[in-house]
């Protein structure tokens, strides 16, 4: 089979490798893809979201299946583009994407089927969002962009101050652009996170292992939100009891609210859950894989994906039966200095050729082919903020943690910096 993937980051990256192990898979294509991927699938230069463009390649290529993995793709109707075509793709069309493509309408469905999330309210102006946060006056305050935002619309304000300074930036001065023109202001929960991917064809609901996303860019979980700088996976406390309670109260209401509204959802589902005193709630639908979180769940499936896409699609999910190792892992990012901000690209990246005991996922790289050594090997230089993700997997947490720090170390680039905390913080 020859499947097209597309994206150009870690995730797909790592969702190609897990793909490339198939038997059934004889072509990998990837558009735009990245320099790590260049060494295992043909690249493309058509953007993730030039939704004609990727339909045109797909035709020209003759895929058997397109693999759509990013947010603004699936929100903007690429699935339903790729199908009208006659292609099979695997992720939600446009219509069941909403559930990420917009946080009020996320909320609202969560509030129409009794699905427990923090409360909230929403506002399409300043002034009114102003006087609702000051007569609740809770701090801390969460302040969402109604849109995507690439993982950065969401800020956490610890007074009145700055919750102001952050609804004036997002719907007066129009920081995150049309994502902004309207915001969530919710409740703050205290507890523990978890991320749940399942896997889903509308019908079925499978969860993945629960992992543990670390969002923000400095240890101690200082500095800004960031798209993720590491996961590890499974979440330690994430039991048995409560995968069953999460099973009953949020995956199966979700994914039936969505097929009795229209919206069959087909793909891979995320579940960002905050585990608190009075159970677990739910922070925010994605409405495809995560990223990190990929790079650290996909390497522990032990079932081929590729059975696993066409189950989803062919909505025959309930009749596979999808293995996962007992193993742990840890995934480390490695970012160029000033990410999640301004930073500089086109650093050489060294050391990769002495990563042995881990997985080395490309996201911000291209491949250099001008500075090839003599002996053929490739050298890579930064093009992002998130630039590589170093994934271990190990007998426990622990081991994984010590086997990924101790390959990142191997690797440098000029402003190179990662947290040093990744999992050390997290109840046992």
């Amino acid at each position: 089979m020859k499947i097209l993937v597309v994206g150009g980051g870690g995730r797909e990256h790592a969702i190609l490798s897990a793909l490339k192990k198939s038997p059934k898979v004889s072509e990998l294509h990837c558009a735009p893809g990245n320099g790590g991927i260049y060494e295992i699938a043909a690249c493309h230069n058509v953007k993730a979201t030039d939704i004609d463009g990727m339909t045109a390649l797909a035709r020209e290529l003759a895929a058997d299946y397109v693999f759509v993995a990013p947010d603004d793709p699936l929100t903007l109707g690429m699935v339903d583009a790729l199908e009208a075509a006659g292609i099979k793709a695997f992720g939600p069309r446009a219509n069941a994407a909403i559930i990420e493509g917009s946080k009020v309408f996320s909320k609202s469905f969560m509030k129409r089927h009794g699905i427990p999330t923090a409360a909230y309210e929403t506002f399409s102006d300043a002034e009114s969002a102003i006087a609702y946060i000051k007569a609740q006056n809770s701090y801390p305050a969460v302040i969402k962009c109604d849109g995507l935002a690439l993982g950065k619309g969401v800020i956490i304000a610890q007074d009145f101050a700055e919750a102001r300074e952050a609804v004036v930036s997002i719907l007066e001065n129009a920081k995150f652009g049309a994502s902004g023109r309207e915001i969530v202001v919710e409740e703050y929960l205290d507890g523990v996170e978890a991320t749940v991917l399942a896997f889903t064809d509308g019908k079925v609901v499978i969860p993945m292992p629960a992992s543990v996303d670390h969002k923000r860019a400095l240890d101690n979980d200082e500095g800004l939100n960031t798209g993720g700088m590491g996961v590890i996976c499974p979440a330690p406390y994430y039991t048995a009891e409560i995968a069953a309670e999460c099973m009953k109260s949020i995956f199966e209401p979700t994914v039936r609210g969505l097929a009795d509204e229209g919206r069959a959802f087909k793909g891979c589902l995320y579940f960002g859950l905050m585990l608190t005193e009075g159970g677990v709630k739910v922070i925010e639908y994605n409405c495809r894989f995560g990223d990190p979180e990929t790079q650290a769940v996909l390497p522990l499936l032990e079932t081929d994906l590729f059975e696993i896409m066409t189950a989803v699609i062919d909505e025959k999910l309930a009749q596979l039966p999808i293995k996962w190792s007992d193993k742990s892992s840890a995934c480390v990012v490695m970012a160029s200095g000033g990410y999640p901000e301004k930073y500089d690209t086109g650093f050489e990246i060294g050391g990769l050729e002495n990563v042995t005991g881990a997985v080395v996922y490309h996201a911000g790289t291209a491949n250099n082919e001008q500075r090839a050594t003599d002996s053929g090997q490739c050298k890579y230089v930064t093009s992002g903020g998130r630039v590589l993700g170093i994934t271990a997997l190990g007998g426990s947490l622990d081991e994984a943690l010590e086997t990924a720090y101790r390959e990142v170390a191997k690797i440098n680039f000029d402003g190179a910096f990662y947290r040093k905390d990744i999992g050390r913080k997290i109840k046992m």
